[in-house]
């Protein structure tokens, strides 16, 4: 599977609505239904900073790597 995004998990533990979300981290809420629905190829280290700073958490909180079967 590679890399996971657990996007859903970070704004349900911040209370923040998507919406809420993508105007503080500066991108639409349909990036952000693509990261959370796993359909991103790429993320650029500087939304993946903004992501971390609004939610106040780490990269490793955000994505995970699961092993393919």
């Amino acid at each position: 599977m590679g890399i996971v995004v657990d996007l859903d998990v970070q704004l349900a533990r911040s209370g923040m609505s998507v919406g809420e979300f993508a105007v503080a981290v500066g991108i639409t809420p349909a990036n952000v239904a693509v990261l959370k629905n796993g359909r991103a190829k790429a993320v650029r280290f500087t939304t993946l900073d903004a992501i971390c700073r609004v939610l106040d958490c780490q990269p490793g909180d955000v994505l995970r790597r699961v092993p393919d079967e």
